[in-house]
């Protein structure tokens, strides 16, 4: 018998070591080397069959090439769509992400249920029973007379299956639960979770299947298995929202296909997960009296603008370390926008609890929402309100500086059309032609927005 080999592969970037050690010696992350047994036969077989036997691939000049529109399938739900891309590409394989709770398989079991009206679709539950995916349907009320199921975790079972029903679109239920009975390491294991995931996405890439993948998140928040398994995929995306709220944000965080950081909205209602028209509105969904310490910004998310609500409170502190907080804002540029306020503002909060949040659980990723943050923290230390009418938006230089950013046209007709009166924006974002029903205020330098104030 052949000796089997032991490897240690990093969890972070899939890199192999022959031996245990503390960092990883690719990506110099620590404590992230997994063991596992490899399978000599295995590797020998596929050695043999990929090897200088076979045909050759063609080479062809790079104008030879003949370009084709990828045909998308839509599936019926807009927001997911607009993440996506504009819908399904056949063979592609999308990796959809999220905490425990947050809809993920419901999000897909509706999905589902509306392509089998036109497509053949195949669902494989590892986690769940045929009768517990029956019932979820009953509950949401979906047309349950098309859609094909099975439970399986043995990847080898699954590929025999989707060659006996040849379907259209097909999901796994989740990855983490799929194993290979060659590899000797339990389900979930880095071997288990990387050979898995490329025995389904190669079916899918010479069927033209496109495979949906779950996937589990660690307690940080990113996806379990090797960081490997998100080259292998065509589009990441990860569902995200609290236990305490009812709406759910749909992120892209690669997508061969379309515009990364893409941004759906979808509420949980006792039907299941339903898209959101117009995200903005419900995040401004702000009272008759305004208290001091809130702003509105305009972020932009994917392809479309978005008015969130930044609130901010400062308090003296009772401790020798002033607290920073930050809940959907990045904690690192928090810090450095108040060393510009001091530096370039005047304004000294260093021994003053500084405590910022996003509204309705967004997280915003830009740069875009750096001036209208600081003038919600000086709101709060004056306790002066702001108008109920000000949108601000723009990124604050260490200098003191305000930078333009993208799409700023854009933003200002999104908050005219929420009926915002005044705006106070980065001179290289002002408009050529005035846009009804809104002022316009560009400023160059921080200085000038507080002063404008």
């Amino acid at each position: 018998m052949a000796k089997k080999k032991v490897a240690f592969v990093c969890t972070d970037c899939g890199a192999d070591h022959p031996k245990w050690q503390g960092q990883c010696a690719a990506c110099g992350s620590w404590n992230t080397l997994t063991e596992f047994v490899t399978d000599p036969g295995g590797a020998a077989r596929s050695s043999t069959r990929t090897g200088f036997a076979g045909t050759l691939a063609a080479v062809q000049q790079l104008d030879e090439i003949i370009l084709e529109d990828a045909p998308r399938i839509t599936t019926g739900i807009a927001e997911l769509d607009r993440v996506l891309g504009g819908g399904l590409v056949p063979g592609s394989a999308v990796l959809m992400g999220g905490h425990p709770g947050a809809g993920k398989s419901t999000l897909l079991l509706q999905a589902m249920c509306e392509l089998a009206k036109q497509h053949t679709c195949l669902y494989i539950t590892g986690e769940e029973s045929l009768t517990q995916v029956a019932m979820r349907a009953d509950r949401l009320s979906l047309p349950k007379d098309r859609l094909r199921l099975a439970a399986e975790t043995d990847v080898e079972q699954v590929l025999e299956i989707a060659r006996r029903e040849q379907p259209k679109i097909m999901v796994i239920d989740s990855i983490q639960v799929m194993y290979l009975s060659a590899l000797t390491s339990a389900p979930g294991s880095v071997a288990q979770v990387r050979e898995s995931a490329a025995a389904l996405t190669r079916f899918a890439k010479q069927t033209g299947t496109v495979l949906l993948l779950v996937g589990h998140v660690t307690k940080d928040g990113a996806l379990a298995g090797p960081k490997v398994l998100e080259h292998m995929i065509d589009c990441s995306l990860m569902l995200e929202g609290t236990a305490d709220s009812r709406f759910r944000t749909l992120r892209g965080l690669k997508n061969r296909f379309g515009a990364v950081n893409e941004l759906g909205v979808f509420a949980m209602l006792q039907d299941g997960l339903r898209e959101v028209k117009n995200p903005s509105a419900i995040f401004l969904n702000r009272g008759e009296d305004i208290a001091s310490g809130t702003l509105v910004t305009v972020v932009w998310e994917g392809t479309r603008s978005l008015l969130v609500e930044l609130q901010a409170l400062v308090d003296a502190s009772h401790a020798g370390n002033p607290r920073r907080v930050s809940v959907g804002l990045e904690h690192n540029r928090l810090a450095m926008l108040l060393a510009v306020l001091h530096r370039h503002g005047g304004v000294q909060v260093g021994d003053q609890d500084v405590f910022a949040n996003v509204v309705g659980g967004v997280k915003v990723m830009e740069t875009g929402a750096d001036l209208a943050l600081l003038l919600a923290i000086v709101s709060s230390f004056r306790n002066r309100v702001l108008d109920r009418h000000l949108v601000v938006f723009g990124e604050v230089g260490l200098t003191g500086e305000i930078r333009p950013v993208p799409q700023g046209q854009e933003r200002i007709a999104e908050a005219a059309k929420h009926g915002f009166k005044k705006a106070i924006v980065p001179f290289g974002n002002k408009p050529r032609q005035t846009i009804k029903g809104i002022e316009v205020v560009p400023v160059t330098t921080l200085a000038q927005a507080l002063e404008h104030l």
